[in-house]
């Protein structure tokens, strides 16, 4: 626990931000080194990818952590806040790191499995990027990873505590832009106009309909928010075009094609009616999180050995927040799991604010879970 909070403090006061991380990766693997674990650098940039074998079992586990940090002014005031002005983990990837550091050193030192455990330190998770670029980069060509796991700290959920779930855990993030072209005029002869904010007014209104007509309120729950309206008119000028901003949310990637379908037939239809045209892009960052039943079970098994069964909620209610360990499940099969970073003091204060902290005491629990994962899983 001693060291774990050393390096995880370590890591808080030094945040680095994106793929730019590379005092944070150069600490992480110079401890995997440090433990005999082999270590390869630069996977997806500045991704990490620890290699312990054990045995002569073919069997073999990844682990995942991320790396980076927010662009957030910290202001906290104890001693391991942010030394970098702007940058600070205020979601917790420094306490991600350190209690896989800490179970790497364990089993590196006890070596009493029998196979192959993978330890992954990614880069950018905050953007949605970093997974894919691990991905992309070759890492389950060049590692041959049966399954994959993670953790992340959850505040509001009692210290300790652990949750998780079989199927969707957490929703895609997706943003979109519709851009209405019309004809501007001045605001006392609007009959000359094709008004851009009448016609982009009644696509915020068409797309609500969306999640309420289109989409099953049982099986395809979404959210779909309007978060921008810009235009270039002012105070007696009717604009000539209308920017509309948003963001969308969903369970499925099958439910997320539903919703881009409807959105441009709803905008088209609408700018058709008003003799405006229209630009209309979805991009998507984030995947849903949908976590494998079997490997959930052993998600289950492991937690309840190191917490008791009292501390572990087997069927959580899905999450609309993102994730981008998403990217990998989708190409293994793997759980996510949630660890309770407290309710009440520092460990309570929601994720990305600027007076978060992780909770060291809940270090060793992590730590915990993944040598029981590995021991459960490769014997």
């Amino acid at each position: 626990m001693t060291q774990m909070t050393k390096w995880r403090r370590h890591l808080h006061r030094f945040p680095e931000c994106g793929f730019e991380v590379p005092l944070t990766a150069d600490f992480i693997a110079k401890k995997l080194e440090s433990f005999g674990i082999e270590v390869h650098r630069n996977i997806g940039q500045q991704g990490i990818v620890g290699v312990l074998c054990c045995g002569n079992g073919s069997s073999s586990i990844g682990l995942r952590a991320d790396m980076d940090a927010l662009f957030i002014h910290e202001e906290n005031q104890f001693e391991h806040r942010s030394q970098h002005d702007g940058k600070m983990h205020a979601c917790g990837h420094d306490g991600h790191s350190a209690m896989l550091l800490g179970a790497a050193c364990h089993l590196a030192k006890e070596k009493n499995f029998n196979g192959n455990v993978y330890f992954i330190f990614q880069p950018d998770e905050e953007h949605g990027r970093g997974a894919q670029a691990m991905i992309d980069d070759g890492l389950f060509e060049r590692f041959h990873i049966d399954a994959v796991y993670s953790l992340h700290n959850m505040p509001g959920l009692a210290e300790g505590h652990l949750s998780v779930r079989s199927g969707s855990l957490m929703a895609s993030e997706s943003s979109f832009e519709i851009i209405v072209s019309g004809i501007g005029s001045h605001a006392a002869m609007p009959h000359c106009s094709v008004d851009p904010i009448v016609t982009g007014s009644q696509i915020v209104l068409g797309l609500q309909t969306i999640v309420s007509r289109n989409l099953s309120t049982i099986a395809e729950k979404a959210v779909i928010s309007i978060c921008e309206f810009i235009t270039n008119g002012t105070v007696n000028v009717i604009p000539s075009e209308v920017i509309i901003k948003g963001d969308c949310r969903c369970f499925t990637e099958d439910t997320l094609q539903k919703i881009e379908k409807n959105m441009e037939r709803i905008v088209a239809g609408i700018c058709q009616s008003a003799g405006a045209q229209y630009k209309f892009n979805l991009t998507n960052t984030f995947y849903p999180t949908i976590n494998n039943a079997k490997i959930t079970q052993h998600v289950i098994q492991a937690a309840t050995k190191v917490i008791g069964s009292d501390k572990v909620d087997s069927n959580c209610l899905p999450l609309t927040i993102s994730e981008d360990f998403s990217s990998m499940l989708r190409i293994k099969p793997g759980s996510y799991a949630l660890l309770g970073n407290g309710t009440t003091s520092s460990g309570g204060c929601a994720l990305h604010n600027s007076k978060y902290d992780f909770n060291d005491r809940i270090l060793g629990i992590g730590a915990q879970y993944w040598v029981q994962l590995v021991h459960d899983q490769l014997t």
